[in-house]
């Protein structure tokens, strides 16, 4: 009888099998945590991404100089969900920044008083945010809007990126608005004139923003970073068309401009200037009679975007609703501007290809081809009328083999898309975009706030006792009548 054939073998065998299935199981196990802790991929599947950080976030702490500690105080209760679930979105975005990375901390105020002493906090549901010697605190309860005394949005992620920014960057960009013209302000609340909304939007991305009086100062400010020209109603002086001229082509400077229609560009003492820089702006009013680009009330609805410069690509690849404006003006790159140089002007918003620019005095709108503005043919986009242009200039320096980045001009052909009663999502995103753009801070997305969603259970005290009957007995029982058939089953 072979060796092989008697219980001893086999039950070594056995044995041998029940051991390589232990191995082959804790292998198993351990080979997944190892994936899990080194190649770890997490997926939100909710409508709308609620809990992801927007792209504008994520390009900012990404590229963090320095680390950042996010420090929550709490008093024993449980923490806040919403605040918990968002930070540590900034900690897993930044993991793999190795010390400049985003680190959270919770504080029990009560329990560990040494610590909150050493950060300097004694209150419950703060947000500190530290990094090196600098330092900011946020309540938690102005994460949160209010309606009829519950909350309603969230806008968490605005205030901490924000707060970031605030702690992390050396030094803050400077934007001022122009004034003396006639301009909008930023110190007015109208909502037909006023800026407000705009200035705290600007502001709460970590800008200074003031307004600037430019005939009374005769000369640009020094830190200026991007100038803010919004539908002006008179000339600048030759000499402050001179110093515009200066701060673009030998400062390397920055300025949006938005031009309503109404007045010539020559009236305004501006017209050299944009023609310097390839841009000609029209003294007309565009009336684009394609269906779904133009309100009963002729306000204009921009749906054709460039999607390839970075100031209106993430308006596209975002899907984001149509630019909405008021009275509109044609804006184009001049066709007889001269090439090369290292001017590049480019169209960033087109009408439809039913639109013309009306010149015409008469009450009917109808285009004339002898006397209103029509696309030219040959220029992009084809068969449009473009309503914003973006115009940069670079320059080669002392031979060297790159180009030295020069001024950039924005122009948008309106005046009304930054007021406070029509700055919506899609205008804000497009100028931030603009100052982003302008001033080298290519982070494109705004931050929006998010809905907080309740659920409630409706249940009578009946349906709670069947409930309850069900869990307490019910499963039990239901495990205990499959063991009993299983039972039965092996016995015959």
């Amino acid at each position: 009888m072979s060796v092989l054939n008697t219980f001893r073998a086999t039950r070594w065998v056995r044995t041998i099998n029940l051991l390589l299935q232990a191995v082959l199981f804790v292998t198993l196990f351990g080979g997944l945590n190892y994936v899990a802790t080194n190649h770890a991929a997490r997926f939100d599947l909710t409508r709308g991404r609620k809990f992801s950080l927007s792209a504008e976030t994520l390009s900012f702490v990404r590229k963090l100089e320095r680390p950042v500690r996010i420090v929550v105080t709490t008093g024993g209760e449980s923490e806040n969900a919403e605040v918990r679930g968002l930070v540590d979105e900034y900690v897993h975005a930044t993991e793999d920044r190795g010390a400049n990375r985003i680190i959270r901390e919770t504080v029990d105020i009560y329990q560990n008083r040494r610590r909150a002493e050493e950060l300097g906090v004694d209150q419950v549901g703060l947000l500190l945010l530290l990094s090196g010697d600098r330092r900011r605190i946020e309540p938690i309860d102005n994460l949160y809007t209010l309606k009829n005394k519950q909350r309603d949005t969230f806008h968490g992620e605005q205030t901490i990126t924000a707060a970031i920014l605030d702690v992390t960057m050396q030094r803050r960009e400077k934007i001022y608005f122009v004034t003396g013209h006639g301009e909008f302000r930023i110190d007015n609340a109208d909502a037909r004139v006023g800026l407000t909304a705009l200035r705290d939007q600007l502001k709460l991305r970590n800008f200074d923003v003031e307004p600037f009086d430019f005939p009374a100062n005769r000369r640009l400010p020094d830190d200026a970073s991007l100038l803010f020209v919004v539908s002006p109603q008179s000339a600048f002086s030759r000499q402050e068309q001179e110093l515009l001229r200066q701060y673009l082509a030998n400062g390397a400077g920055r300025i949006v401009c938005f031009l309503p229609p109404g007045k010539p560009t020559a009236a305004l003492g501006l017209d050299d200037l944009l023609l310097d820089w390839g841009v000609l702006v029209h003294n007309d009013i565009v009336i684009d009679p394609e269906p779904g680009h133009m309100t009963e009330n002729l306000e204009l609805l921009i749906r054709h975007l460039s999607g390839t410069h970075p100031l209106t690509k993430s308006l596209v690849t975002a899907g984001s609703q149509a630019l909405r404006f008021g009275p509109t003006r044609t804006v184009m790159p001049d066709p007889g501007r001269a090439l090369g140089g290292g001017l590049t002007t480019v169209t960033l918003a087109a009408t439809s290809e039913k639109a013309w620019g009306e010149r015409g005095t008469d009450r009917q709108l109808r285009p004339d081809r002898g006397v209103d503005t029509f696309p030219i043919p040959g220029m992009d986009p084809p068969n449009r009328l473009g309503v914003i242009v973006a115009s940069e200039r670079t320059a080669a320096r002392d031979n060297l083999p790159f180009s030295v980045r020069g001024g950039k001009l924005v122009v948008i052909g309106t005046g009304d898309a930054v007021t406070n009663g029509r700055l919506d999502e899609a205008s804000l995103h497009l100028t931030l975009n603009a100052v982003n753009w302008c001033i080298d801070r290519d982070h494109q997305l705004s931050i929006k706030p998010r809905p907080i969603e309740r659920f409630q259970l409706a249940i009578s005290a009946a349906d709670f006792t069947k409930l309850r009957y069900a869990l307490l007995a019910g499963l039990p029982g239901l495990a205990l009548i499959l063991g009993t058939i299983v039972y039965w089953t092996r016995r015959s």
